[in-house]
């Protein structure tokens, strides 16, 4: 198959020619089935290289063509003129932009491609490209009916041109005036949109400040509730104390079984208490935080001695790791407070084996705790609940070893005001890990 089918030349020796090229132009974009937009944009740009040509020298050709090896056949137009300069002035159309640079411009827009293979002051090559409407190749045959349909087709009158480019740019103005009243619709929907958009940013700003006010109420509530509960609960675990001391006498069995379940009711009340309180506190902004150094061997034993009563009757074994030196900068007691609470969680949920707290040492310039326990462990989908206010895991051990649910969430949020994060690995039926990375120097 040939690369070039050549349809048609033109030659461009006087300005009739330059009207002829663009009736051709117009005419080949046609029987190419080109829509009638292309067709026009073809014709100006083929017209205006041509208007170049004839107005630098004399010789100049326009080439029509269908190149077939390319991957989408294109029609090609090819404007060349290698005559004697002409003695007709080059037009400037602006400061610094001749007629040439200003028509390949223009073709460059309406066209696929458009490229000067050469320009000189004796020579001038233009290479213009469109894709055909069609992908697939024309035929051969039906290629040489276009140049045989186009031999035979009359040029018509430069008056003709001109009633054709007017009615031309009669059909660009009624489109334009259409678009234009689409875009206006089109903006008046937006404003519109804006309108409602601006309304509904109003309203949720308006219940976003709601919303703040109902937390700040929240939390002054809990704060004001958790301080007024906190004196007669005391109270009741120092009375039932010195019950069970016996400083008023002797109790029966079932007095001090009694007495027992207060004291048990009330230490846990206690604890979501004072629970609620530091919830409370965090959420205004209210805590403080003093960093200091931490001598992590101390905080072991201190925790280790803290929390030996709850292991006196239990079958798990509490173990702390001996840590390996080092400087830690944070804040001692929301560390313990941390700390306590993961061991506290994991004797609760060990029926019996063992629970290890150690250090695992320090990687990028974080610190890593690790509580780990041989206990019921945490389903995959259960990980992150367990981190949310008030929820706990289902599970038969639960009912025997009651909590608040805040344990862990106050957790998460105070490691975060330490500059840190908590995690847990575990899989159902094979114990927990709950690792605390803190920063090892203040944030």
């Amino acid at each position: 198959m040939m690369a070039f089918v050549r349809l048609l030349q033109v030659g461009i020796d006087s300005a009739p020619d330059v009207v002829a090229v663009r009736q051709r132009a117009r005419q080949i974009a046609g029987m190419l089935n080109f829509g009638v937009q292309d067709q026009v944009r073809i014709a100006t740009s083929v017209s205006e290289v041509a208007r170049c040509a004839y107005g630098r020298l004399t010789g100049g050709r326009a080439t029509f063509a269908v190149n077939l090896q390319a991957k989408l056949p294109q029609l090609r137009v090819v404007i060349t003129a290698e005559g004697a300069p002409r003695a007709l002035p080059i037009a400037e159309t602006e400061p610094g932009l001749p007629q040439l640079e200003l028509a390949l411009l223009t073709a460059q827009r309406l066209m696929d491609e458009c490229s000067i293979v050469s320009a000189t002051p004796a020579t001038l090559n233009v290479v213009m490209n469109k894709t055909l409407p069609t992908p697939q190749a024309q035929a051969p045959l039906d290629l040489a009916e276009v140049g045989a349909r186009l031999a035979s087709m009359p040029v018509q009158s430069t008056y003709s041109e001109i009633e054709q480019q007017n009615r031309e740019l009669a059909q660009a103005l009624a489109e334009l005036r259409e678009r234009q009243d689409d875009l206006l619709e089109l903006t008046r929907e937006l404003e519109d949109t804006n309108r409602g958009v601006v309304a509904l940013y109003a309203e949720i700003e308006e219940k976003a400040e709601r919303l703040r006010k109902a937390d700040e109420m929240k939390s002054r509530f809990l704060s004001n509730t958790s301080h007024e509960l906190r004196t007669p609960l005391s109270s009741i675990r120092a009375l039932t104390q010195l019950l069970l001391d016996r400083m008023d006498g002797p109790l029966t069995a079932e007095q001090e079984r009694q007495v027992a379940f207060i004291a048990s009711a009330a230490g846990d009340l206690s604890e979501l208490v004072n629970d609620l309180l530091d919830l409370a506190k965090i959420e205004a902004g209210k805590v403080e935080i003093s960093m200091a150094p931490v001598d992590v061997g101390q905080l072991f034993s201190a925790l280790k001695g803290m929390l030996r009563p709850l292991t006196r009757d239990a079958k798990t074994e509490l173990i702390f790791a001996e840590p390996a030196p080092l400087a830690l900068v944070s804040d001692e007691g929301k560390l313990t407070q941390i700390l306590r609470n993961f061991i506290s969680n994991a004797l609760k949920f060990t029926e019996q084996g063992q629970v290890l707290v150690e250090l695992q040492g320090v990687a990028d310039g974080r610190v890593t705790f690790a509580v780990t326990d041989s206990g019921i462990g945490i389903s995959p989908e259960n990980q992150q609940l367990i981190f949310e206010e008030f929820s706990q895991v289902a599970h038969p051990l639960q009912r025997r070893a009651k909590g608040t649910g805040l344990g862990l969430p106050l957790c998460r949020k105070l490691a975060t005001l330490l500059g840190g994060e908590v995690d847990v690995r575990s899989a159902e039926g094979e114990g927990s890990t709950f690792y605390l990375r803190l920063p090892a120097t203040a944030p």
